[in-house]
């Protein structure tokens, strides 16, 4: 690998972090832009039950992002590493593996959506109004699962590489892509979710196939034919390191469907409602994510270049700007929901109930800004197993409970099933800092 300077493991630390942190955040937006693109467009040119159904199936298709993000998590701590330790041949290998290992599970993947699209449907209580559109959506993104998983694993080598930019371009092709398919199939065509869901898959694919013209040039090291193998080791450690986060990030996810599932019991005005909140939400939560994201990837190349003090000093930096940056979006959230619901739709129904449950989870943000930076350290460090254990409890003993309680108390309110988030938020802060307290402080200052 070449001997240049390499801002991550040498210099300030805040301008290193920042310039890496920024274009995931803006990855991340324009991630998120897509589904708030395809609901703004529904909500435009189709009826509620279109709203209702795009909401519903892609909390399902973020299922699939969530795992493969996570096993993705995988390449990026084990690349980072090659790289702290300028290990060329072993980076190499990384990708190799990686590549038979996420082609394995987009075959899985995209077999499980095609056969269970109505059972999932039914599990998540979607409307009889929209329960067939909502069939339609998860049936035809799930076709395109290939393209999802691609992308992902893409974004995880280059992070892993130290390089957040690249990844920037590719999704900002496939966000143009995907408002230009929306207009074209939801706007012109008249063709509701199931354009939503062809323009959105459609985007990945150009994305995709962008980002293979360009892998190899961008690459600080040759990959050959003889590194394009499973190498079992290998992909054991990335599925040791991968398979913590994706399973948190699936229950995470899970609970978020099964929270839905107890909104949509309350109608289609609360279904459309929460949907949009949601939408609103995934933009709000994307600081912690990056910084999560971001100091995962810096806590990684630094053990690898044996600099422990530094990995730990970035996610104290990372911590202190994403409170700040988290507590304006928490008040933005609390006090101007229903204004930011306006942008996705004018019924007056749906937007009080979307700034309902946007005042009952805007805490979490601000949270999230503090644990995500923990969970990135301990990521980084190999503690993936902790932030699957106590990310699993907080969601599925902690948020999904709550919510359930909320919704079956005679007259139940948006903004006591939103309070379930909050909750668990604080509850995964709480772990986090008692477990750096009395375990991950010494262990960092021992690797």
């Amino acid at each position: 690998m070449n001997q240049h300077h390499n801002p991550i493991t040498d210099g300030p630390i805040f301008p290193a972090l920042s310039k890496f942190a920024i274009p995931i955040l803006f990855s991340l937006m324009l991630q998120a832009l897509y589904g708030a693109v395809d609901l703004w467009m529904v909500s435009q040119f189709g009826t509620n039950a279109d709203v209702s159904a795009v909401s519903t199936g892609s909390q399902t298709m973020a299922i699939v992002s969530g795992i493969i993000t996570g096993l993705a998590m995988g390449t990026t701590i084990l690349l980072g590493q090659s790289v702290g330790e300028r290990n060329d041949k072993q980076g190499a290998e990384i990708i190799g593996s990686s590549i038979w290992i996420f082609a394995i599970i987009s075959a899985l993947l995209t077999a499980i959506l095609l056969l269970s699209a109505p059972s999932l449907a039914t599990l998540l209580h979607a409307p009889e109004v929209a329960f067939d559109k909502t069939v339609q959506y998860i049936l035809i993104c799930g076709a395109g699962t290939l393209f999802v998983v691609g992308y992902n694993l893409l974004s995880g080598i280059f992070c892993g590489l130290g390089d957040s930019k690249t990844p920037l371009l590719f999704v900002g092709i496939a966000c143009v892509a995907n408002i230009i398919g929306d207009y074209i199939l939801i706007d012109l065509f008249q063709m509701g979710t199931v354009g939503a869901a062809i323009a959105t898959i459609g985007a990945q694919a150009v994305s995709v196939l962008f980002s293979l013209c360009v892998i190899r040039k961008k690459l600080p090291f040759p990959v050959h034919r003889e590194h394009l193998h499973l190498q079992p080791r290998l992909a054991l450690s990335i599925l040791k390191l991968g398979l913590p986060i994706a399973l948190l990030r699936m229950c995470n996810e899970v609970s978020y469907l099964l929270i839905l599932g107890f909104v949509n019991t309350l109608g289609v005005v609360a279904s459309s409602g929460v949907g949009i909140a949601e939408k609103l939400i995934m933009f709000v939560i994307l600081i912690p994510t990056t910084y999560m994201s971001a100091i995962s990837a810096f806590v990684a190349q630094n053990r690898g270049a044996n600099q422990p003090k530094r990995a730990k000093r970035a996610m104290w930096v990372g911590m202190a700007s994403a409170a700040v940056i988290g507590g304006g979006l928490a008040y933005l959230t609390f006090f101007h929901g229903d204004a930011m619901s306006r942008l996705f739709i004018n019924d007056s129904a749906v937007i009080a109930a979307s700034a309902e449950f946007l005042r009952a989870t805007s805490v979490e943000c601000f949270i999230l800004s503090l644990a995500y930076c923990f969970d990135g350290f301990f990521n980084g460090i190999e503690k993936t197993s902790f932030v699957m254990l106590q990310g699993v409890i907080a969601s599925l003993l902690v948020r999904t409970p709550f919510a359930y309680f909320a919704s079956i108390r005679p007259n139940p309110t948006l903004f006591g099933i939103g309070l379930s988030a909050p909750a668990a938020a604080l509850f995964m802060l709480t772990l986090c800092a008692l477990y750096y307290v009395c375990k991950g402080r010494r262990e960092i200052e021992s690797l």
